[in-house]
């Protein structure tokens, strides 16, 4: 989800933007604080999922004010979004820290509540597996509207060319506006869903981010197809590094990376810019 709003923002803006773990780490902290609340105002524990989703949602809103200041940059070097969106991720570190403390948080063992489901030979939790399916859900939906709708397939024009779909009497900034705020919906949902299985900390944005660009890099920049294929590929190569030698786990992820840097460029699905 996180990659998705990562391809979404830079086919439509051209934004590589840094600040995405930083988003992802909020939607998680205000997941957290959102849902024991709930569970403490008697909300019944299988419903926290929807408490969660909605946190998301909610933190999502942060994009509006945040394209407002990207928007500075648009006709700039590459440069000055990688400074500025760098910047956003110290802002981010104070604020979180400034409400959230220093310290990890984490849900009671809600997750559980569900059971879980024998995979393979493989113990899986059912919240697991809800997880999956959301993204999957969102995905498609992601690409039905992108597709198959009249907003959608504005969207797509003027990424492939914004001067010519302003003169056709597209409102270029309020598609802007929009797509920058979808793409950090996406993190923020994907930061509320992970923290009944992980604590929401500090450097959870920093650490992500560094698998988001593993991901966009082998799937290739601005392919919605290539976030979702380079997602499963990261997963499957840490998940079977941390079963076979766990010490390699970051290193098999870089040599694949390094293989497409060298025989595929642009990625498996990216385009040449």
């Amino acid at each position: 989800m996180l990659t998705s709003g990562l391809q979404l923002s830079f086919g439509v803006q051209r934004i590589v933007n840094l600040a995405c773990g930083s988003i992802y780490a909020l939607g998680a902290y205000l997941g957290v604080s959102v849902t024991t609340w709930a569970l403490a105002q008697g909300l019944p524990v299988p419903l926290f999922p929807l408490v969660l989703l909605a946190s998301g949602l909610v933190a999502g809103l942060i994009g509006l004010p945040l394209e407002r200041v990207l928007s500075t940059i648009y006709r700039r070097p590459e440069s000055f979004q990688l400074l500025l969106t760098f910047s956003l991720i110290l802002i981010f570190q104070d604020v979180l820290r400034f409400f959230w403390g220093a310290y990890p948080r984490q849900l009671p063992n809600v997750s559980m509540v569900y059971g879980s489901i024998n995979v393979g030979g493989v113990q899986m939790p059912m919240y697991n597996l809800f997880v999956i399916l959301a993204a999957v859900v969102i995905g498609v939906g992601l690409t039905w509207f992108l597709s198959h709708t009249t907003s959608g397939k504005v969207l797509r024009a003027t990424a492939e060319n914004r001067e010519t779909s302003a003169a056709m009497g597209v409102n270029v900034r309020l598609v802007y506006l929009l797509v920058f705020t979808l793409g950090t919906t996406l993190s923020t949902v994907g930061g509320a869903l992970v923290v009944p299985t992980a604590a929401a900390s500090l450097q959870m944005g920093v650490e992500l981010v560094v698998d988001a660009f593993a991901v966009i890099v082998i799937g290739g920049l601005g392919s919605m197809k290539g976030a979702a294929v380079g997602a499963v590929i990261v997963g499957l190569i840490r998940a079977a590094a941390l079963f076979i030698y766990p010490e390699v786990d970051i290193l098999a992820t870089y040599a694949v990376v390094l293989i497409v840097l060298i025989w595929w460029p642009t990625g498996l699905f990216g385009k040449a810019l």
